[in-house]
């Protein structure tokens, strides 16, 4: 790993390409997956099937490999700015392989307006991985933000049982208790240490008015969407009539992404 860091470090660009054609690759195999019939019968749904499942594989593996890194070395904890470890930057090269891929799925399919959101997110990811893989800084910050891809495997995984029209299966009802423990656990507590520390180093730190203003934005978004879980999944409104009767609406059909 020490003799690959310096390659990956000369060549940050064309590494962060090469994952997100990688991720491409796992989009592709697997299509080759069977899905629910409600599923392949509707084109959006299908195609966010397919986007959720890399979704899933890029939390799997990012999430426990954020865990790992953090128990490893504790020190990135209290250093966030200087430490790093070689696993620990080709683990954020490794995500921002997949956030390009992932955005570059989400325009060029066509499903950019209905999916703002998630390209803001990504937006703000990005830029701020970028410039901790091109200036060698924040690396551990950026581990620690990784730790949302822990909730991430439950969020995930709940949408996809939407998708499926499972959401009243005992699969569903188990995963949403363990989502919303996971949102607190990891995603609320990684985004809000992070911002912690941002403000009380922030007279020193390089740039933390561009992080803190980052950090902000994502505080307001994580806890607008903490409101819309929490609503969905233990305060349900009453199904529509045509959702009673079996049917679906196009806004029906979409409606999950704002749940």
């Amino acid at each position: 790993m020490e003799t690959l860091l310096p390659l990956v470090q000369q060549h940050t660009a064309l590494a962060v390409v090469g994952f997100s054609v990688a991720f491409r690759g796992v989009h592709h195999l697997l299509r080759k997956l069977p899905m629910p019939k409600v599923v392949k019968n509707d084109d959006f749904r299908t195609w966010k099937w397919r986007n959720l499942s890399v979704s899933l594989v890029h939390s799997l593996l990012t999430g426990v490999w954020a865990v790992s890194c953090l128990i490893q070395e504790p020190v990135m904890l209290q250093q966030i700015y200087s430490f790093y470890t070689p696993l620990s930057y080709l683990l954020v090269c490794v995500s921002s392989g997949y956030f390009v891929q992932d955005a570059c799925d989400i325009i060029f399919t066509g499903h950019a307006k209905g999916s703002w959101e998630f390209l803001l997110h990504h937006f703000l990811v990005l830029w701020c991985f970028l410039y901790t893989l091109f200036t060698w800084h924040y690396v551990a910050g950026a581990v620690i933000a990784l730790l949302v891809e822990v909730n991430s495997i439950t969020l995930h995984l709940r949408l996809i049982l939407k998708l499926a029209s499972a959401q009243y299966s005992q699969l569903y009802q188990a995963n949403k208790v363990l989502n919303l423990f996971t949102y607190v656990g990891f995603r609320l507590s990684a985004q809000f240490y992070i911002t912690w520390y941002i403000l009380q180093n922030y007279s020193w730190l390089d740039h933390g008015g561009y992080f803190l203003t980052t950090m902000i934005l994502m505080n307001i978004m994580i806890l607008i969407y903490f409101y819309r879980l929490i609503r969905a999944d233990f305060f349900p409104r009453r199904k529509s009539h045509t959702e009673q009767n079996g049917t679906h609406s196009r806004d029906s059909t979409t409606r999950f992404l704002n749940d």
